[in-house]
């Protein structure tokens, strides 16, 4: 089998704050921006990795979903625990410095993990956590 990792999604609720914090503070480049207003879905990735993106996307408007379901999602997101991804680079002093210096949400200042992983986090404007590992 030959299968890639293409595109992972994240939720947003203000496309412009997550948009400023992707493209701006991280560094990602914009591949696509449709929609309007607060249903927008824009897909942004690194410059160097034209073949993965995320896809930052409103929550729950998918018609199969409940009210409920809608509700206990806009909990999630307001505790930051509904949506994550994983980073990695090189220099994981500076992205840090770089992540703080713009106002982003400290989580975990960079620690060497007992598992072996050198890493810091963050929540995105959504409250999603983004977690930075060091690349060794």
């Amino acid at each position: 089998m030959d299968i890639t990792i293409h595109t992972t999604p994240l939720p947003h609720e203000d496309p412009e704050a997550s948009l400023a914090f992707y493209r701006d503070v991280l560094g990602f480049e914009v591949r696509q921006d449709v929609g309007q207003g607060t249903m927008r879905w824009i897909t942004v990735g690194p410059k160097n990795q034209p073949d993965t993106s995320i896809l930052l996307a409103p929550p729950a408007v998918d018609p199969g979903i409940t009210d409920d379901e809608r509700r206990v999602i806009k909990e999630m997101m307001a505790k930051g625990t509904y949506g994550w991804i994983l980073l990695a680079t090189k220099d994981l002093d500076s992205t840090f410095e770089r992540v703080q210096a713009a106002d982003a949400e400290v989580v975990q200042e960079p620690t060497e993990q007992p598992y072996g992983m050198r890493d810091c986090a963050f929540r995105d404007p959504a409250g999603n956590m983004v977690r930075i590992q060091e690349l060794r």
